[in-house]
């Protein structure tokens, strides 16, 4: 028998199955290593990635200090979603820009919603300051009355700048005593005035206080569209009717009705004698006899405006709209209402 050396006590010769071990020990190490470097990339992604949202509203926001929604630089997540509305959100700092990456993981899965946010500023609900300007506006830029401001352009398409009764019939549109046709922006100067028309035009001027009973004209029944108006001017002296206790309301009014109605409703007297005043008129005899004493109180009182020659009176004519609207105003500022305006075409006896 043939006798084996003894076994080296220094060597340890591996069996099949601590080699099998030492494989799977290796396998194991290398795939903790490549899991851990994978989250080592992943996590300088992030790094990037959420210093870019950083950065974004830096350059967006504007240099002066403003009160704008933080919503608008919020990562939204599931519980910004599921709050109340964007609009109400009370303005706060935001530490919501170093979120959780779970945060980066819902944007990356809800992209749209993250697109929308940006609008919220816009939609958002008006801060203290803002809600308070609607209130403060009207107070700081009052729209001034028509009596404060007589000069305000009133344009009428047959009415030019320099038309003798211009500031006359501004005025008075403007107090809304006369309009003017508006299916053609025209005033129609140069037409004729009912009795009717100006027992209106009486009404809307003066505010006079009744002294009279109301006759009951023959010729108007209660649903005439001036009715009331010509019951008003009736009672204030303005207008009376005619002896048959008629109105005719539908006739065009003659300039010394005009005057005469004018006189009366305002109480007017001449001081010197009417002969003596209405020697100022060329055409003085045309004036009727019940008529003079007021035509003359009225001639006193700067009333009459004779276009285009003063001393022409024309009593008997039809009074054209540019005729009343100058003579009314003259009333007006016989009363007080108004400021006077120069004119020649003034009658001063």
């Amino acid at each position: 028998m043939r006798n084996l050396p003894p076994p080296d006590s220094d060597s340890s010769p591996l069996g099949l199955e601590e080699w099998i071990g030492i494989i799977i020990a290796v396998i194991t190490i290398g795939g903790i290593l490549i899991g851990v470097l994978g989250q080592r990339q992943k996590g300088l992604n992030l790094q990037q990635w959420i210093g870019s949202l950083t950065s974004e509203p830096k350059t967006e926001a504007p240099e002066e200090p403003k009160v704008t929604s933080p919503i608008a630089e919020e990562i939204p997540t599931r519980e910004t979603l599921s709050s109340a509305p964007l609009a109400t959100d009370s303005p706060s700092p935001s530490p919501a820009v170093a979120a959780a990456p779970e945060s980066i993981d819902e944007d990356e899965a809800f992209p749209e919603i993250a697109r929308a946010v940006p609008l919220a500023p816009i939609v958002s609900a008006p801060t203290t300051e803002t809600a308070e300007i609607p209130t403060e506006t009207p107070e700081a830029t009052p729209t001034p009355t028509p009596t404060e401001t007589p000069d305000a352009a009133v344009k009428f398409a047959d009415v030019p700048d320099d038309y003798w009764a211009s500031p006359y019939i501004t005025a008075l549109v403007q107090r809304d005593i006369m309009s003017g046709f508006p299916e053609d922006n025209t005033f129609k100067p140069n037409s004729s005035i009912t009795r009717a028309e100006f027992a209106a035009l009486l009404r809307s001027a003066f505010d006079q206080q009744p002294t009279l009973e109301t006759p009951n004209f023959k010729d108007i029944s209660s649903d005439f569209w001036a009715w009331s108006a010509i019951q008003e001017t009736s009672k204030t002296n303005f207008l009376r009717g005619y002896p048959n206790n008629t109105f005719q309301p539908k006739q065009p009014i003659p300039k010394v009705q005009v005057l005469v109605a004018l006189a009366s409703g305002l109480g007017l007297e001449a001081n010197q004698s009417p002969q003596e005043v209405l020697q100022t008129y060329q055409d003085s005899n045309q004036i009727p006899e019940y008529a003079r004493e007021k035509v003359s109180a009225a001639t006193e009182a700067g009333i009459v405006v004779n276009y285009p020659n003063t001393e022409s009176l024309n009593p008997t004519q039809d009074a054209t709209r540019a005729e009343v609207a100058a003579m009314v105003y003259q009333a007006l500022v016989e009363a007080g209402k108004a400021d006077a305006v120069t004119s020649e075409y003034v009658v001063n006896p």
